[in-house]
Parts: C-alpha cells; structure tokens; sequence
C-alpha cells in the first residue's frame, strides 16, 4: 500500500468521523483534515505516476542504447 492510499485513507474516515458526530467543531475539523488529506493523496498520487513515466522513459531510452 502506497502512502498515497494511507493518506486517501485518513482522510475518509476523519471525513465520516466528523459526519457521524453531533459536535459541529469535530465535524468542521474532521473535514477540514480530511481534506489536507485528501489533497495531499492526490498530490501523492500524481507525483507517483509521473515518476512511474519518467522511469519508464527512461527504461526506453537506456534499451535502444543497449540494441547499438
């Protein structure tokens, strides 16, 4: 499990913390940290699958050295 998917995690259930309790403070917060979280996931994630591109790129360059 990626630390994308453990922050996505965190932030769903501060989510549904927030949405199961009758304290609008902890709700206003639980939202507000769920969605840092959430951001911070997909920042994550992005970050992961651009480097995923960069490597495979790089992998493609470095075998058409190795075939001349």
């Amino acid at each position: 499990m990626t630390s994308a998917n453990i922050e996505d995690m965190k932030a769903r259930v501060k989510q549904a913390a927030g949405s199961l309790t009758d304290d609008d403070k902890l709700k206003r917060r639980g939202k507000r940290k769920g969605k840092r979280d959430h951001a911070a996931a997909s920042v994550k994630k992005a970050v992961d699958k651009a480097s995923d591109k960069i490597q495979a790129g790089v992998e493609a360059v470095k075998d058409r050295f190795d075939r001349n």
